[in-house]
C-alpha cells in the first residue's frame, strides 16, 4: 500500500508484493546446481532491486568460475543418461512444465513484474509466451529424425541420425527473462540436450523460479543447472565458452557481447545461436488509417517500457500524413498512464536499470 498525493487529497493505492504470492517456494534467493540450492562457493552475494521503487527484493549468490564449472560437470554427468531418455518422455516433461507455467502465472508474473519493472498484464503475456514454447518444442521432441539420402551408387545406403549434442549454456536475457529462458532450454531439453542457465543479473528470480517449476515437471538431477552472477559476469561467460564440455551456448543481447562469446567459443568450435541487435524504423504512409497507425506506433514503442528488440527506434511518416498522426499520437501519448507494474492501469514502467536511464536521458538532452 502507497499514498498518492492528488489535488490535496491523500489517495490509497493498492499494490502487490512478494507477500501475494501463492507459492512462496517459487521466490527462491540462491543457485541451482545438481538439484540443490546452493550459494556461491566465494560467499559473496549481490542484491536485486524492484525498478520501481529501488527498494530491495532478494540477494542472490554471486556465484564465478567455480560454481559455473561445477554447473557444467553436473550437466555433463546428467547428458549420460539424459540422452538415452525417449523423445515421448521429453516431451512429457516439457507439456507438463507448459502446464504449470500457466497454473503458476499470477505469482510468476508477479515476480517478473517486481524484478524487471514491466506491467503485470504485460508480465502475464510474457508468462504465457513462455509456456508456449515449451508446449512447442513438447510436440517437437517427437518430430526430430534422420532421412535417407538419395545414393548414386546403387551398392551403398546413405542414412542421417540426429543426437543431442550434449551441454548447452542458456544466456538470457533482463528485457523478457521467463520467456527467453523457456524458448533456448525448450528446445535443448527437447533435443536431449542437459542446460546451464546464465540469467541476466538484473533478473534471476525469474529463473529460478522456472527451475523450480522445472523439477516439478520431472525433469532428472543435473539437466538444468542455474548461475546466477551480476559483476563476475565476464568470469563465468568465459568459463561456459571455454569449457570442452559445452557443446553449444545461446546468447541474446547486444552485438558487442555477441562478437566476445563467438571469439571465446572458438577454440572449441562450439555450435552458437546469438540474437543480437538491430534497427527497427516504424513507417507511416499516406494512405495509413490514423487511429491503427497510432496504437501500432504505441504498442511499437512502449512495450516494456520501450526495452524491447522490435521497440521502433526510429518513426518514418509520409508528408501528406505527419501533421495529423503527429498530433494523434501527441494526444494518445498523454493518456498513458506511468508508474510501477504492479498497480492498476499503468501502461508504461519503469526502466529495469540505471543504465537505461542514463541512456534515455541521453537521448532526451541531445547528447
Amino acid at each position: 500500500m502507497r499514498q498518492i498525493i492528488v489535488s490535496g487529497l491523500v489517495k490509497m493505492s493498492q499494490t502487490k508484493s512478494l507477500k501475494d504470492l501463492k507459492r512462496p517456494d517459487l521466490f527462491q534467493q540462491k543457485g541451482y546446481i545438481a538439484e540443490e540450492w546452493v550459494n556461491a562457493t566465494s560467499g559473496k552475494t549481490f542484491d536485486v532491486f524492484d525498478p520501481a521503487t529501488l527498494d530491495k527484493i532478494a540477494t542472490v549468490p554471486e556465484m564465478g568460475r567455480e560454481d559455473t564449472e561445477k554447473a557444467i560437470k553436473e550437466a555433463h554427468t546428467a547428458f549420460q543418461s539424459y540422452k538415452k531418455t525417449t523423445a515421448r518422455q521429453r516431451a512429457r516433461w516439457l507439456r507438463k512444465w507448459s502446464d504449470l507455467c500457466l497454473e503458476n502465472l499470477d505469482d510468476l508474473a508477479l515476480i517478473l513484474c517486481l524484478e524487471n519493472g514491466k506491467t503485470l498484464t504485460e508480465a502475464k503475456g510474457e508468462v504465457t509466451y513462455a509456456a508456449s514454447f515449451l508446449e512447442w518444442f513438447s510436440g517437437e521432441a517427437e518430430r526430430v529424425h534422420g532421412e535417407v539420402v538419395p545414393v548414386a551408387n546403387l551398392n551403398q545406403r546413405i542414412l542421417t541420425f540426429k543426437q543431442p549434442l550434449g551441454v548447452a549454456a542458456c544466456l538470457a536475457p533482463w528485457n523478457f527473462p521467463i520467456a527467453m529462458i523457456t524458448r533456448k532450454v525448450g528446445a535443448a531439453l527437447a533435443a536431449g540436450c542437459t542446460t546451464v542457465w546464465k540469467p541476466a543479473g538484473e533478473t534471476p528470480l525469474s529463473c529460478l523460479a522456472q527451475a523450480v517449476l522445472a523439477k516439478e515437471a520431472g525433469f532428472p538431477k543435473g539437466t538444468i543447472n542455474v548461475i546466477t552472477t551480476l559483476k563476475t559476469v565476464d568470469e563465468v561467460g568465459k568459463a561456459l565458452c571455454e569449457s570442452k564440455l559445452v557443446r553449444k551456448l545461446s546468447f541474446t543481447g547486444s552485438t558487442r557481447v555477441g562478437q566476445l562469446l563467438a571469439a571465446q567459443c572458438s577454440n572449441t568450435l562450439k555450435k552458437l545461436s546469438l540474437e543480437l541487435g538491430g534497427n527497427s524504423p516504424f513507417i507511416v504512409f499516406d494512405d495509413a488509417k490514423i487511429e491503427t497507425a497510432v496504437e501500432a506506433a504505441i504498442l511499437a514503442k512502449f512495450r516494456n517500457s520501450g526495452q524491447t528488440c522490435v521497440t521502433a527506434n526510429r518513426v518514418l511518416v509520409q508528408k501528406g500524413i505527419y501533421d495529423k498522426f503527429t498530433e494523434a499520437l501527441t494526444e494518445k501519448i498523454k493518456t498513458l498512464k506511468v508508474g510501477p507494474g504492479t498497480e492498476e492501469g499503468v501502461f508504461v514502467g519503469p526502466l529495469t536499470h540505471e543504465r537505461a536511464v542514463e541512456k534515455a536521458m541521453n537521448h532526451i538532452n541531445g547528447e
